[in-house]
């Protein structure tokens, strides 16, 4: 047992003294072990290593720069026109990073991608010798695409079928757009019909929706926490979290990933130690956490945080955006895969742009919060509600999940797509590959540390159909690089097979096979 799965069990242990039933405890240490995830650590060599290219990159950009300056080459900063005498309003160390280290890294990787969302696209693409070493300047090539980028988990995306049939009957009836807020003329019946199917999906009072998945958390953490409240924020929680947490003006204060006894700690100094300067006690405090991380692939341990919450009274915000539909028998969440109660979660937020094939996203909870939140969120009164036939594609999407299409169908994505996942990372790991995350999350990073490793994987990956995306700094740590691989239940066996061995050559070829653990080279069984 490693020593975090350790921390937490006798964090757990001790809640008994604090008036947690025994049984409860018992269900809270077993879950604590179930969700335990192994992790590598960077290597000390390959870190100092990364930090120097890092180093040798600035020191070059700066030299650039002063080269440029003296005239010779052309500037790549950008800068206001006919503003002479005017401070430089772009001249921020995000701009020198920018133009001299990340344009260079994900020169051939970072690209537009028009065509549909598909589990195989068609991609037509210039190649030069800067993309790849074999190839004549100018060179056009079409090339088929294994899609294991997008994040469409349950397939739902599609251009025909139940969903796409049901949208276009209602374009014909509502138009494509509300051009409209909520609070004016913008609330339809199709809404509050979507609103309670959501709500009686997770087993809650109400939901409400909104038309941007980043809006939902940045527009409306606002309407419920401010000035001397306290919220209790994942190191690695989203940047719209982050927003909402700083445009409410509320007191953050930031726990390690996914540690529940650095979170109890931090909610008891807070408790002890009260406001800043006068003391006082919170007005209240908010545990913010995402169900399943999107770089990390990391899923929440919610039965820790939910024991946290009840023996401090504390409320609770789940972030379900990459955990809605993707995890759970049922594929209802976080709550469905651990067998918690949804009330427990005061705050249940999720988007509809990856598991549903749409865009927007909802709270749940109780009906007196959403009810609040319906009066006072800037989401309602100032944005233009979600479109009728977005609202319809999510409609369509429950009802096969639920079952009331009179089908199987959603349970067979839903368990589809955890068998795609667990035999996808299995492989990887196998192979020698360090793959961070739960083994039953469909967001699989693949740790490269070199940023360019990242671009040579990515290109590599590409050239022979596959198509996925890679991940550096700022939007990792420095030394964690890595390609980050989304599992669909729309996946076959055989394009899994394909991709893994083409992950298998690639990676071999650019020495990203890290991994020290010794794993059995059976045969896994799909």
């Amino acid at each position: 047992m490693t020593n975090q799965v350790k921390q937490e069990v006798n964090g757990l242990h001790s809640s008994l003294k604090n008036g947690i039933k025994n049984h409860e405890v018992k269900q809270e240490i077993k879950r604590a072990r179930e969700i335990n995830e192994e992790f590598e650590e960077t290597p000390l060599v390959i870190a100092l290593t990364v930090y120097f290219c890092y180093v040798v990159l600035t020191v070059f950009g700066h030299i650039r720069d002063f080269v440029r300056k003296l005239g010779f080459g052309k500037s790549s900063e950008v800068k206001e026109q006919n503003r002479d005498g005017y401070a430089k309003l772009y001249g921020s160390f995000e701009s020198f990073y920018t133009r001299n280290i990340y344009k260079r890294i994900v020169q051939g990787w970072n690209m537009f991608v028009c065509g549909v969302p598909a589990v195989v696209f068609k991609l037509k693409i210039k190649i030069s010798p800067e993309f790849h070493q074999n190839a004549r300047f100018g060179t056009e090539k079409n090339i088929e695409a294994i899609n294991l980028g997008s994040y469409n988990y349950l397939g739902f995306a599609e251009t025909s079928g139940q969903c796409t049939d049901e949208v276009e009957e209602v374009i014909l009836k509502y138009g494509t757009g509300i051009c409209s807020t909520r609070h004016e003329l913008g609330s339809l019946d199709i809404h509050r019909k979507l609103e309670k199917m959501v709500a009686d999906f997770l087993g809650v009072e109400d939901s409400i929706i909104v038309g941007m998945g980043f809006a939902t958390n940045s527009t409306n953490i606002p309407t419920f926490m401010g000035k001397g409240c306290l919220i209790m924020s994942d190191e690695l929680n989203h940047a719209s979290l982050v927003l909402g947490c700083r445009l409410s003006g509320a007191k953050v204060k930031v726990f390690k990933h996914n540690d529940v006894k650095d979170l109890e700690e931090k909610v008891r100094a807070a408790i002890i130690e009260g406001q800043p300067i006068s003391h006082k006690p919170w007005r209240k405090i908010l545990i913010i956490a995402e169900g399943v991380y999107s770089m990390e692939g990391t899923v929440v341990n919610l039965p820790g945080i939910i024991a946290i919450k009840k023996k401090y009274k504390c409320y609770l915000y789940i972030d379900e955006a990459h955990s809605i539909g993707a995890l759970g028998s049922r594929g209802k969440g976080v709550t469905d895969y651990f067998g918690s109660n949804p009330r427990d979660v005061d705050l249940l937020m999720g988007t509809f742009a990856k598991s549903f094939g749409a865009s927007g996203g909802y709270i749940a909870g109780s009906k007196s919060l959403i009810n609040h939140l319906r009066t006072h969120s800037y989401s309602f009164s100032y944005a233009t509600s979600m479109s009728a036939p977005v609202a319809q594609q999510i409609i369509t999407t429950l009802k096969i999940l639920m079952g009331k299409d009179g089908s199987t169908e959603g349970i067979h994505r839903v368990r589809q797509l955890e068998r795609n996942t667990r035999y996808f990372r299995r492989k990887l790991k196998q192979k020698g590959f360090i793959i961070y995350g739960n083994e039953d999350s469909p967001v699989v990073p693949l740790m490269l540390y070199f940023p360019s490793k990242v671009t040579e994987f990515i290109q590599g990956l590409l050239m022979q159909g596959i198509a996925t995306v890679g991940v550096c700094y700022p939007a990792t740590t420095v030394v964690t690089s890595r390609a980050r691989f989304c599992i669909s239940a729309s996946h076959t066996k055989e394009m899994l097979d394909k991709a893994i061995s083409v992950i298998d050559s690639v990676g071999r070829q650019i020495m990203a096979n890290y991994s020290k653990v010794e794993r059995s080279q059976a045969e896994i069984i799909y």
